[in-house]
């Protein structure tokens, strides 16, 4: 079908193809990046496509706001976007965007970190962010971190969790790069993303190390897989400022490589890419020629990233 299943033998479906598209990106190799036919990749998100701008998961399965993520986030990485792949996209994520400023998995629902941080990167990507209220969800995503633990929660009254130190934590530096692409001078600081890093470092640190190794929810829950990525992504965007200047809790050694708050992938590994897939041309699909690209808005503001990081050196 061109999409990726969660293993062998198992139907295509949204999460797991980001998951393999980031995957690849990370081993950066043109070998890696030839693994995907981009052709039938295209084809499978189009078959995705909902007339309500949104992504089914998967054939015939649900339609929320991780669809959408995974989806334009995929087609971006291997520069296969193009309008029709995002036409409706703005307008639906805007619907869901609630009276508390972040974003639904559905339209009419409550807003939820994980939920928020995908139709945000989605239209971050797009270079469409100015679809939402921007203010009003900075506003709600400032009042979920934590004052005594330091970690983040996903919704309101709910108990912190640190995979929500990406979920939430990674909104920060998409707002703060919207604001900057929109000239909103007035918001953007120059040091800081709005929220305290250190003490969310800290809650990953020590509370969310298990005794056996990988890090946990909260303390009391057993390790696993998607808290150990999700807590030391979110350490990743906290560690480093707007200007690229790093703060890290406890040894040097605890610094982590720089993430692509977008793709969740580092920021050099997003930029080796690029060569390769401006190189690759159109592709055929059902006897036209589909001209893809990387989105606007993730382009600028790697390039924003990298002439900081090189004017630092």
């Amino acid at each position: 079908t061109g999409g990726f299943g969660g293993g062998p033998m198992h139907l295509a479906h949204l999460a797991p193809t980001y998951a393999a598209v980031s995957s690849l990106m990370i081993a950066g190799s043109e070998e890696a990046y030839r693994v995907v036919d981009r052709r039938t990749m295209y084809k499978f998100l189009m078959s995705l496509k909902h007339p309500d701008g949104g992504f089914m998961m998967h054939e015939e399965g649900e339609t929320d706001m991780r669809g959408t993520y995974c989806a334009i986030a995929a087609a971006s990485m291997l520069h296969i976007l193009t309008d029709e792949l995002a036409e409706g996209v703005a307008e639906y994520v805007r619907r869901c965007q609630t009276f508390e400023g972040g974003i639904a998995g559905e339209e009419g629902l409550e807003a939820h970190g994980g939920y928020s941080y995908c139709g945000l990167a989605a239209l971050c990507i797009l270079g469409r962010a100015d679809y939402l209220d921007l203010d009003n969800f900075l506003h709600w995503v400032v009042h979920r971190q934590m004052g005594l633990e330091g970690g983040f929660q996903g919704r309101t009254n709910k108990l912190v969790d640190s995979c929500y130190s990406f979920w939430q934590g990674a909104i920060f530096p998409l707002l703060h790069e919207a604001f900057r692409q929109q000239g909103r001078e007035d918001l953007v600081l120059p040091d800081n993303f709005w929220f305290s890093t250190r003490p969310m470092q800290t809650y990953v640190f020590l509370a969310c190390q298990h005794p056996a190794g990988g890090l946990r929810d909260k303390p009391g829950k057993a390790a696993d897989f998607y808290h150990s990525c999700y807590a030391l992504s979110g350490v990743s965007v906290a560690q480093y400022g707007p200007d690229g200047t790093s703060t890290i809790v406890g040894d040097e050694s605890n610094l982590l490589m720089r993430s692509d708050p977008y793709y969740n992938i580092g920021i050099e590994k997003a930029e080796r890419k690029t060569a390769f897939f401006e190189a690759a041309g159109p592709i055929e699909i059902d006897g036209r020629q589909v001209v893809g690209r990387e989105g606007a808005g993730v382009a600028a503001a790697r390039k924003h990233y990298l002439a900081q990081a090189k004017a630092a050196k």
